[in-house]
């Protein structure tokens, strides 16, 4: 029971820090349908979590089942693709599902070369850690995944804070 009201806690103060928007349900369904045009993976498959961190933070895509090598196969295929296009300024994936007014995403697509994007496989998906030493730039991806995290409620969740680090993963 403690972890139960552990998690919802840090849930709840990871949506209050990240300010989500109360969610339109409207809007999801027009959101979910772009991204099944955008993604390759299913969305019911899959769980995106978004984490922010000092220096931008951290944004997964997870298989549920952890032995569905095809939606796997499918995170790695899209994310390793976004990540390339997020290091050119090109957040177009993100523009067709969201819309160009998505929060973060104009200051995002100006700063190319001021934000780092490192892919990592992870066993289950992958995940594409966002990194800058620019204030503005860390708001605008905090600004980015409140976003996300609002119009994938359905299939997406605030992560833990992070500490920075200057090194990948394990």
């Amino acid at each position: 029971m403690k972890n139960i009201v552990s998690t919802i806690t840090l849930t709840a103060l990871a949506n209050v820090a990240l300010a989500i928007p109360p969610v339109d349900p409207a809007r999801l369904d027009q959101v979910e349908q772009r991204g099944s045009q955008v993604m390759p993976f299913a969305l019911d498959k899959t769980l995106h979590v978004f984490t922010p961190s000092p220096s931008g933070g951290v944004q997964q895509v997870l298989a549920k089942n952890a032995g569905d090598a095809e939606q796997i196969g499918l995170i790695r295929q899209h994310l390793i693709h976004l990540a390339a296009g997020f290091g050119r300024g090109d957040f177009s994936g993100p523009r067709r599902i969201h819309g160009d007014d998505m929060p973060g995403v104009q200051a995002l697509s100006a700063a190319a070369g001021k934000v780092v994007y490192q892919y990592r496989e992870l066993p289950n998906g992958a995940e594409i850690e966002f990194q800058t030493a620019e204030p503005a730039l860390v708001e605008a991806i905090h600004a980015y995944f409140a976003a996300q995290l609002s119009d994938h409620a359905r299939h997406a969740m605030p992560g833990g804070h992070v500490p920075h680090h200057d090194h990948p993963r394990q």
